[in-house]
């Protein structure tokens, strides 16, 4: 989200007016209404946000780092941001690692190792306005299922990455489509985001991960119960594709699809 996004946001959700801000801060009401518009053509004086953090409950020095942020040039935006997201990445490596390994967890933790592993994620999400960057991890197929390849990247790491205002699952992802079974809704070459911490319900757009062979697919889910055993229904929207019927043992992993970004021709 904008800075103004983040301020109005944050003010509707205390129940707060305009004219209460306006009185409470010394700065007009059309002023304040144009930032939270982001119609301002420069970040507002530290003052002003200074006060705006103390009066809406932010923490000390938020709204600054980002008005900041956004006075850098975009490619230098950019470069940090992306550091961010490949240091957040990496602590969440380790951390695995360390929940797994209890000889490398002691040898680890040393006072300044843990101090970086433990340092807050909320200033890296503070200075990253644009929306949260979302690795794009691989290719999922609209038809068949294809072998599933996390080309070597460590949870959350790629070598691509595709921003997502108001996602804040870490664990979120995102794929290319190939095929076309998933037609019209989703074309060949769009990027679709996933989001772990999402319930699946029937119905939904999924990313399914099958146990036996390890393969992909990308397919509407139905869950649907025999007699005998509870399988799962994947169906494509293409109509000239047939459904999947596999048991729900076959399958070890279901995301929901939360962001299409389209391919434009």
């Amino acid at each position: 989200m904008s800075l103004g996004q983040i301020i109005r946001k944050q003010r509707e959700s205390m129940g707060i007016t305009l004219d209460q801000v306006s009185r409470k801060v010394g700065y007009s009401k059309p002023y304040i209404s144009t930032i939270e518009t982001d119609r301002v053509k420069n970040p507002p004086a530290d003052e002003l946000l200074a006060k705006l953090e103390k009066l809406l409950n932010f923490d000390a020095g938020m709204l600054v780092r980002i008005a900041h942020m956004q006075k850098l040039p975009a490619d230098i935006r950019e470069a940090f941001e992306n550091s961010q997201a490949e240091n957040e990445h990496w602590r969440a490596l380790v951390h695995k690692l360390m929940q797994s390994d209890r000889a490398l967890a002691k040898q680890l933790k040393s006072d300044k190792f843990a101090d970086l592993l433990n340092s807050s994620v909320d200033n890296t999400q503070a200075v990253t306005t644009a929306g949260k960057l979302v690795p794009v991890i691989n290719r999922v197929t609209a038809g068949y299922p294809l072998d599933y390849d996390d080309m070597g990247y460590p949870p959350g790491g790629a070598d691509d990455y595709v921003r997502c205002p108001d996602l804040h699952d870490p664990n979120a992802f995102a794929v290319r489509v190939i095929g076309d079974s998933m037609e019209p809704k989703y074309k060949e070459g769009d990027i679709v985001v996933f989001s772990p911490a999402l319930k699946v319900n029937n119905g939904d757009d999924c990313f399914i991960r099958l146990t036996d062979p390890h393969e992909t697919t990308f397919k509407r889910v139905f869950f649907e119960e025999s007699k005998d055993q509870r399988h799962i229904r994947l169906q494509p929207r293409n109509h000239d594709y047939p459904p999947m019927i596999l048991p729900a043992k076959k399958i070890n992993g279901i995301w929901k699809a939360v962001i299409r970004y389209e391919t434009i021709t």
